[in-house]
This record gives structure tokens, sequence and C-alpha cells, in this order.
């Protein structure tokens, strides 16, 4: 009787084991439709924005598609064409003087804005906001207003200028200083990387500096040996993101010179914008990009390569 009961309560114990496990497998199901979902809008803005433009434009920099008709493939034409184009070179090479003035101007002069802002004063965080809010501004805007101050007949600049007994140039129309109004009229909005300098001073521990102070080091000695280090992985950050920012230089030019006079600053972007919307070049402007991102990931990886020898994190330091 025992064994007979036994026996008959085996499929019953079968029967919920199977039914328990296809719960469990039904319920995995349902948390794997549901991730999907969650990661498909994801998923899918890549594919749409980003991968499926990116394959497009180095498909499109084999042709020379003019917006009409269908691409006639050309292969690495567009390439060899603009290596042999004066006026290429000559945007990489108003691109490149930018960046390497300008880039280190905002580092520093950043830097300069925060270790100031990072002082106890009353007040400081309207000074803090007077300073980022030129950052908010519209491009346009500012080089509007830009424009008016550096005018050769009545602008500010000059008239201040005049008072002193300097005659001042003709900022914007002089080929010689063109290129440099540009570059210190893009100070003008350094309070952008203000709240990062800020998180990264505050974050910096204090009895760092209260043991530089016990050695009995200054404020150059704190700046050199405990501010510094601590924030090189914030100067690596920004200067990779000024880099690339600075490359992208295209608004300023555009509105207050149109890439003169005599193409003094002709920047890589508008030269780029010229060619596929001006003269319907696209397979030529998608050439130029290509070649700005292959330039700027060769940049990013110098600048990570040579990242172990100047930045130090906190577990290094102490």
């Amino acid at each position: 009787m025992r064994g007979s009961l036994q026996a008959g309560s085996l499929p019953k114990v079968l029967n919920a084991h199977s039914r328990a496990r296809a719960r469990r497998l039904s319920l995995q199901k349902r948390e794997a439709i549901a991730c999907a979902l969650f990661v498909a809008p994801a998923v899918l803005g890549f594919l749409a924005f980003s991968l499926f433009p990116l394959v497009g434009s180095a498909l499109l920099s084999l042709t020379n598609y003019r917006l009409a008709g269908w691409p006639d493939f050309v292969g690495l034409e567009n390439y060899r064409r603009l290596l042999g184009d004066p006026l290429w070179w000559q945007s990489v090479k108003v691109t490149a003087i930018y960046t390497v003035a300008v880039v280190p101007l905002w580092l520093v002069n950043s830097l300069a804005l925060a270790l100031i802002m990072n002082q106890r004063l009353r007040g400081i965080s309207l000074f803090r906001t007077i300073y980022y809010l030129p950052s908010v501004l519209s491009g346009v805007a500012i080089s509007m207003l830009w424009i008016w101050l550096l005018n050769y007949h009545f602008g500010l600049v000059n008239t201040l200028l005049k008072l002193v007994g300097i005659r001042g140039p003709n900022w914007l129309g002089d080929r010689r200083t063109a290129l440099l109004s540009i570059i210190l009229m893009s100070q003008w909005s350094v309070g952008w990387y203000l709240p990062i300098w800020l998180g990264a001073l505050q974050g910096i521990p204090t009895e760092l500096y209260e043991a530089a102070s016990i050695d009995g080091a200054g404020w150059w000695a704190k700046l050199r040996h405990v501010t510094l280090p601590m924030l090189s992985p914030v100067i690596l950050y920004n200067l990779v993101m000024n880099t690339i920012w600075a490359t992208q230089l295209f608004t300023e030019p555009f509105m207050m010179t149109g890439g003169g006079p005599q193409f003094a600053t002709l920047s890589y972007i508008l030269y780029l914008y010229q060619n596929a919307f001006a003269y319907s070049r696209m397979g030529l402007a998608a050439a130029m990009a290509w070649l700005m991102f292959l330039a700027l990931l060769l940049l990013t990886v110098l600048f990570f390569r040579s990242s172990p020898v100047w930045v130090f994190y906190e577990a290094e330091l102490r």
C-alpha cells in the first residue's frame, strides 16, 4: 500500500516540477522581452542616427554625388583631389593655427578663473553665474556682438584705442589680424568650463593641502605639487574635448568674415560646408569629413597614449 502511494505521487511531483520550470522559463522570457523593449530605442537610435550615417558618408566619399541624380563611383579620387587642392591645405592650416592657439588659452584661462571662483568669498555664487552666462549664448549672437566691437570705423575696441592715441587695425578686414581676432574672441566663453573645474577642485582632499602646509609649501608649491596632479584627469578630458571643439570652428568665420579676407579665416568645417551646400560636392565634403575624423582619432589616441606620463590619480598620489 505504501509503495503504491509513493508510486502514485511520483507523477504529481514531476508535473509540479515541470510547471515550476515552465513558470521560470516564462518569467525569463518576459524579462528578456522587457529588456529588449527598454534597449530597443537606444539601439535603433544608434543604428539610424550614428551607424547608418557613418557608413553612408564613407560610401558617399567614394562617389561624385552632387545632390542630383545617382552618385557615380570614383574610388579614392575625392581624396586625391583634396590633397591637390590649395584651399583645402589653407583650411587645414587655419584650423591648425586656431586649435594650437586656442586650446592652451582655454585651458589656462578657464583654470585660472576656476581657481579664483573657488575662493570662499561673499557673493562668489553671483560671480560664478556671471562668468558662466556667456557660454549659454548663441554663437551667432556673440559673433554679431563682436562684429560691432571690432568694427574698424566705430567699433568699441578701436574707439578705446583712439582715446589713448593708438590707431586700431581693421581687425576683421585685414588678413594679418582676422584670425587673431577670432582667436581672442574665443576667450569670451571660457566660463563654460567653470563647473567642470570647480567640481574637480572641490573634490581634492583637504588633507593634501594641510600636509603641504605643514611641510612649509606656499601657494605655488601647492598648485604645482597638489592641485595640478589631482586635476590631471580633468585636464586630459578638457584637452581632448577642447581639441575636438576647436577643430569644429565654423560659426565665427561664417558670420564674421565668410572665410576671408583672402581665405585667412577659411576654417576646415567652413570649407566643408561650402563644398557640400554651396558647390553641391557632397562626395568631396564626405571625404573631408572622414579625413577630419581620422585626424581627430589619431590625436585622441596620442593624448591617451601619453597620459600615463603626466596623468595621475588619487590612489597613485597617496
